[in-house]
């Protein structure tokens, strides 16, 4: 009887054993086995290049002949401000702002929606605004009756500096000498809205006080010979002086 009680603790440890052995295998599978689920996927790396600004414009480029597009204009709160050229920006003078031309070039603007053209000179950096492609100063807009926008075409004439620093000041066309004020007023009514910025002169002659009528502001001689030919085909004067105005 003791013999057989022996033999089945025996019989029992063998078993449980077995079991044992069997548990210790199945965690080793367990843990040799490999994972079917694929790791995770690291983040995407996030750009630190700082997005572009209407304030900095795009690197210079060439620029067609004959670029079409949206014109614009700008006035106060701007006037008396510095330009991106470093100048005091006066909203009277012919100058605009372009994104890639290089300052002082200078330019005809031609209003396709009625005839009309101004010469500009370039001393500032815009529009950014898209699909504009310049900005005038109040006295360009006037000149070419733009209220607001205009579909133009820009004529590059070249540089307003040619072998070296534009001088002071600039040149203006005198139309009529009068010794009664209000006539010289009455005239520049009327050329002031197709031509833009006009000044009345106070000359202290030996036959008494006259004044001048000066239309413009322009850059350079050749610009202001130009608009004195379309003074004279306006019918605004029989003839013209090219007077130095500042």
């Amino acid at each position: 009887m003791e013999s057989r009680h022996v033999q089945l603790l025996t019989r029992a440890a063998i078993v449980i054993s077995v079991i044992t052995l069997a548990m210790i295998v199945s965690g080793c599978a367990q843990r040799r086995r490999p994972s079917t689920t694929p790791p995770a996927r690291p983040p995407a790396p996030t750009s630190t290049r700082p997005l572009p600004t209407p304030s900095r414009p795009p690197g210079a480029g060439p620029v067609l002949q004959g670029q079409t597009g949206i014109a614009s204009w700008y006035g106060h709160p701007y006037h008396g401000r510095r330009t991106a050229s470093g100048e005091i920006y006066n909203m009277n003078d012919l100058t605009a702002a372009h994104r890639t031309l290089p300052f002082q070039t200078r330019v005809r603007v031609h209003n396709l929606e009625n005839g009309r053209d101004v010469t500009v000179r370039v001393n500032d950096r815009g529009p950014f605004v898209e699909g504009r492609i310049i900005d005038l100063s109040f006295a360009a807009a006037q000149a070419i009756e733009m209220a607001s926008t205009a579909l133009v075409r820009l004529e590059v004439l070249g540089s307003a500096e040619p072998g070296g620093p534009r001088p002071a000041g600039y040149f203006g066309v005198q139309i009529g000498s009068f010794q009664d004020r209000r006539n010289a007023e009455m005239l520049a009514k009327s050329v002031e809205k197709r031509f833009g910025p006009v000044m009345i002169q106070q000359v202290n002659q030996s036959n008494g006080i006259f004044y001048r009528l000066v239309v413009g502001r322009e850059p350079t001689k050749l610009d202001a010979n130009e608009l004195a030919r379309k003074l004279v085909a306006e019918g605004f004067a029989m003839s013209t002086l090219i007077v130095g105005v500042e």
